[in-house]
């Protein structure tokens, strides 16, 4: 019989988010993992910090146990900073500081998990008043959907960069086939896009 165990279910599914995202710098330069490839500039190195400091808020700030005992850095979210200042890396915040400041944002999160129940409420500053309190689950289960969502996006950059794609290291999680394969099916899937077109 398994036992249920909601708490670690949902742990489980955040750092499996945390890992992917992460996974995607492996192997690229500095310009690669902050290089800008949509229009509203989405980079892999951004989606690392935005990510952090989305943890740090709804895991932190949100249950009384804000992480920066003293001043924030410049692109924490203050009316201040500058829009967007959290989705990409300054040419002096290095890879191994940021994915540093992640981990770290990870073991705080987890403290707050592993301290409270899921039905612990916090507030959130930055919501409007009347929708301010949650409970830990509602944040977890935000916090894992925001992270996924992120963890996609860099999927596709990653994709775009170098080819390179898959789930985590050595789960591919695609069906097989070799480049040529591959080839043959995104021409299919266009052929198909100028019928459906006229």
């Amino acid at each position: 019989m398994i036992e249920a165990n909601p708490k670690a279910d949902l742990l489980r599914y955040l750092q499996e988010a945390r890992d992917a995202l992460v996974w995607k710098l492996d192997g690229l330069s500095e310009y690669d993992i902050r290089r800008p490839l949509t229009p509203t500039g989405t980079n892999l190195l951004g989606l690392v910090k935005h990510v952090a400091g989305v943890e740090l808020g709804y895991f932190g700030d949100t249950f009384g146990r804000p992480f920066f005992e003293a001043e924030p850095p410049s692109w924490w979210y203050t009316e201040e900073s500058e829009p967007n200042a959290d989705m990409w890396a300054s040419a002096d915040e290095s890879r191994e500081q940021i994915v540093g400041l992640y981990r770290q944002a990870w073991e705080h999160s987890d403290g707050t998990i592993a301290t409270l129940a899921l039905d612990a409420t916090g507030h959130v500053p930055w919501w409007p008043e009347e929708r301010r309190e949650v409970t830990l689950h509602h944040i977890l289960v935000r916090v894992i959907s925001d992270t996924q969502r992120h963890a996609g996006h860099a999927d596709i950059v990653r994709e775009l960069i170098d080819g390179s794609v898959g789930y985590l290291y050595g789960k591919e999680n695609l069906p097989p086939g070799d480049q040529e394969w591959w080839e043959r099916h995104r021409s299919r899937l266009e052929r198909v896009a100028r019928e459906a077109d006229g």
